[in-house]
């Protein structure tokens, strides 16, 4: 069937946004929220936002980019406070850099509530329906085909297809196409990308099993809580209502190790029919066993689905083997001696492209107003997602409205590290992501993420004037606390040797600013409180968020110092543009591979050049000679 014969549906869009899991929902409201019309395609509207996996947003890292998701004004944040059934803050024992927020959802009201969102948006309509074809000429996206035939014309389109694409489920020995169980795959888009040149990859994931909450021995788990003291994601949230419920932990034993040796060649990953590359940070219960023979037992948490479901989801055991075999090894342990399946886990295989393929808008290079994002560049996780369908829909509009683009660099945000780090290096892996990961992790810390970001967020025009108010009176308020604790002393005379001796500090001769004092790492805020006498203030949390700032702030200046020093000589590279049609091979000096990986990847700029895995400074150096080579002679003429 030839384009121009193709039945057109007779509203014309500004953006399609293909998939509308974590990354299509945050891209289509972009869109809208920016004030063009949008359309968004599910395979099936009832599963919108659904949590494939466990019913858990944020965690190590991933709480950053929650955080840093809701500073831009994405949604994530505000339905995860609204759907929260458990939050913890993790890693408290560590710096503030590495603080991670967490929380344990219902993954029905989460579910639900994205959905009201999405279709109560002013701007965006939802519908359901697969997507075959993505309409290209010139090189360039103008609509999308469905499997009914409809053509859709739109100025953009972004793909997000979650393991969609091409999906292959493996349960023990049965293998049966399917995005999730249960779901169609998408076979013929990932045709389509592949007569419209993209490289394409195969990865593999898995998800756990679930489990009748009343078949559980809870006397010999252990509870896990959560926070007493419970911080939402999102600045717009002043009290979270959901019930709090528990979490609790159990371990696999010696038992269930030689259960699944048994089994292994059952595995269709040890049998050799998963073809796809798995996520080495989130091995399978198989894996654990096999890889790890020394250790005896594995941690296993099981947590609740909602709050009004039997289902519970067993974190920490993936697995592909057999509905028997799984059935046989969680009974070998104790607390789950009579334990009934309710889901099997399961294995997926699923297509991707590589994302070296991408711009740092996440518009593929090769064809124009074409935008990827979420796992079809290789990602793992919900975090990951939202975060690129964020900036994938962000980019989108701006194009379309001949608007500058927005980039987020890795100085800026986790996301830009995310995102760097996919179109920069490229993943031969499920790419998830880490604290490890941002060099300059002390500067893009969760709860800093407002003061990053809000400000580029009111510019875009993606948060409220209610929003920006209530981020410049926090503002004001962390300068009008450092001034606070610049200018009040501690005095060497009795009340001072005794505040000293109750906080087992060393005590001045002289007069000393309570902020010196905050310098000593064991002075903490909470110890002025005689002194400052704000206790009831810190009940507002825009208030106690200030006093964070400010303690970190005092408290880190000089690391936070030279951090900043570092990012203001790595800025230089990234500020020296790097022309698309360079031709690699006239620059002399350049290694062969490092010709080939620059002709492959295209970096934008010499930082991202320095980036690029196997590339050495002296190719690094041959570019900038070649640069300054080349404008020196347009000069000339």
């Amino acid at each position: 069937m030839k384009n121009e014969h193709l039945l057109k549906y007779e509203k014309i869009y500004d953006v399609i946004v293909v998939g509308a899991g974590h990354a299509g929902a945050e891209a289509a409201l972009a869109v809208a929220r920016l004030g063009l019309k949008a359309l968004l395609f599910t395979i099936n509207l009832d599963n919108i936002a659904q949590m494939s996996c466990n019913p858990a947003i944020g965690g190590l890292a991933k709480g950053h980019l929650v955080k840093e998701i809701d500073a831009l004004g994405g949604e994530m944040g505000r339905v995860t406070d609204k759907s929260g059934i458990q939050f913890r803050m993790l890693n408290t024992k560590k710096g503030p850099a590495v603080h991670s927020l967490r929380a344990q959802c219902d993954k029905k009201i989460y579910q639900n509530e994205m959905k009201r969102v999405l279709e109560e948006q002013e701007g965006l309509d939802v519908k359901q329906g697969i997507i075959e074809k993505i309409l290209v000429k010139n090189n360039t996206a103008y609509g999308v085909v469905t499997h009914m035939g409809m053509a859709y014309i739109a100025k953009a389109v972004i793909i997000t297809p979650g393991t969609f694409l091409n999906g292959l489920i493996h349960i023990g020995e049965a293998s049966f196409p399917g995005g999730r169980n249960g779901e169609l795959s998408a076979e013929k888009l990932s045709f389509c990308l592949k007569e419209l040149g993209f490289e394409i990859g195969r990865l593999k994931t898995g998800t756990n099993p679930r489990v009748n909450r009343n078949t559980i021995d809870f006397s010999k788990t252990k509870p896990v809580a959560g926070d007493d003291v419970l911080i939402p994601f999102s600045a717009d949230t002043d009290e979270l209502k959901m019930p709090q419920i528990a979490c609790f932990m159990v371990y696999t034993n010696e038992d269930t190790n030689e259960i699944i040796r048994k089994n292994i060649h059952r595995s269709p990953l040890y049998a050799g029919k998963i073809k796809g590359v798995g996520p080495r940070y989130c091995p399978s219960i198989e894996d654990k066993v096999i890889r790890f023979p020394e250790k005896t037992r594995h941690q296993i948490f099981i947590e609740p689905e909602g709050l009004n479901t039997l289902e519970m989801y067993l974190n920490g055991l993936s697995s592909s083997l057999p509905e028997d075999v799984q059935l046989q090894f969680l009974r070998s342990i104790p607390a789950m001696k009579n334990v009934e399946i309710m889901r099997p886990a399961y294995a997926i295989e699923y297509d991707y492209c590589p994302p070296y393929q991408l711009k740092h808008t996440l518009e593929t290079k090769k064809i124009a107003n074409l935008y990827f994002a979420g796992q079809i560049n290789g990602t793992s996780g919900y975090e990951e997602a939202a975060a690129q369908g964020l900036i994938a829909g962000i980019n989108a509009a701006l194009k379309v409205k001949n608007a500058p683009e927005f980039i987020l660099t890795r100085f800026d945000a986790y996301i830009g590290v995310l995102i760097d780090d996919l179109v920069t290096k490229g993943t031969a892996e499920p790419y998830r992501m880490f604290t490890s990961r941002a060099e300059y992790r002390l500067l893009l810390r969760q709860d800093n993420a407002d003061l990053r970001l809000t400000e580029k967020a009111k510019d875009l025009g993606l948060i409220t004037g209610e929003r920006f108010k209530k981020y410049s009176e926090k503002k004001l308020l962390i300068a009008e606390k450092l001034k606070e604790l610049k200018k009040t002393f501690i005095f060497p005379d009795e009340a001072g040797a005794k505040f000293f001796k109750e906080n087992k500090s060393s005590k001045k001769l002289e007069k000393i600013s309570l902020a010196e004092v905050l310098k000593r790492p064991e002075i903490k805020y909470g110890d002025f409180e005689k002194i400052l006498q704000d206790k009831d203030k810190m009940t507002n949390r825009v208030y106690r968020e200030a006093v964070e700032q400010a303690e970190i702030q005092i408290k880190y200046e000089g690391y936070i110092s030279r951090q900043v020093k570092q990012i203001e000589k790595a800025v230089k590279n990234e500020d020296v543009k790097i022309p698309p049609e360079i031709n690699y091979k006239k620059v002399h000096g350049l290694s062969a591979e490092a010709v080939e990986k620059f002709s492959k990847i295209k970096p934008e700029s010499l930082g991202q050049a320095q980036r690029i895995s196997g590339i050495a400074p002296t190719d690094v150096s041959a570019v900038m000679i070649y640069l300054k080579k080349i404008y020196y002679l347009k000069e000339e003429k």
